[in-house]
């Protein structure tokens, strides 16, 4: 089996929920994980900083990389880049997760949260994939994953926030046309989706509150389902719009109580799915 020992992890949005679970995963195998995100001083309502990230990373056995980045900045992704490379000598895998959301019709949807959405979503996937991609072609095994939807093309998926849905497909869109620009460079892009909502701040604090986090999952299943697609060979793996409990099914995991968060709760079913 491969794995991600000494492999180096390029994680947006890493400071806390599934980027987080993610990068913990695959310090587990004693993987270099570089955490971009903007969180340096903690916040009442958002847990975890890239510090306190860096510490879980190295607690679950991988060297860890604390970047403050705001990937709006082209020039900071270009900075957040260089560093990781000059401190653990390449990157292997672009995780793009870092993401805004504002669940808001078109009237109500206020022009700076949609250039916010936009800006970090669907540009900010396509500035630090543009970025790395000239050293995951240095990479044995290349993967650029990205914490995005499948193109599901239905009216009811945009009606209720056109804005919001625009921005998520637009990095599935990514996915859709780079690995086909670099099917014949070996490098990977895939996209994964949770079937269920996750326990995040996000869904915490946006969505539903309490009771939506119990009928969430953990962001763990979003880590392992993660370190499975980046453990694959890319030249065998890449196009593809993977949901969670799918790919961990692929490897013969189908109980998956312990990623509830409550297991007496219904599961409430993400968007796009």
């Amino acid at each position: 089996m491969a794995d991600l020992k000494g492999k180096t992890l390029f994680i947006t949005g890493a400071s806390r929920g599934i980027g987080l679970a993610i990068g913990v995963r695959a310090a587990r195998d004693g993987a270099n994980v570089a955490i971009v995100a903007k969180t340096t001083e903690p916040h009442p309502k958002l847990p975890g900083t890239i510090y306190t990230a860096a510490q879980e990373i190295e607690k679950a056995g991988g060297k860890a990389l604390p970047i403050a980045c705001d990937i709006r900045d082209e020039n900071a992704v270009a900075a957040a880049v260089q560093k990781t490379v000059e401190t653990f000598g390449g990157i292997d895998v672009l995780v793009n997760n870092a993401s805004a959301i504002s669940l808001t019709g078109t009237p109500d949807t206020q022009m700076k949260r949609y250039d916010l959405m936009h800006s970090i979503n669907t540009r900010g996937t396509f500035v630090c994939s543009q970025a790395c991609i000239p050293h995951l072609l240095k990479s044995s095994n290349p993967h650029v994953l990205n914490l995005s939807p499948p193109l599901n093309m239905e009216e009811r998926w945009f009606a209720p926030h056109v804005a919001y849905t625009m921005a998520k497909f637009g990095m599935s869109m990514c996915v859709l046309g780079m690995a086909g620009e670099f099917r014949g460079r070996g490098i990977a892009f895939n996209a994964l989706w949770p079937r269920t909502t996750i326990a995040t701040a996000a869904v915490q604090n946006l969505l539903g509150g309490d009771d939506m986090i119990r009928g969430s999952r953990k962001p763990e299943i979003m880590g392992d389902a993660a370190y499975v697609i980046l453990t694959r060979p890319s030249r065998e793996c890449t196009g593809n719009f993977f949901i969670d409990d799918d790919v961990l099914a692929s490897v013969g995991k189908t109980d998956l109580s312990e990623y509830a968060i409550d297991p007496s709760a219904k599961l409430m079913p993400d968007f796009f799915v």
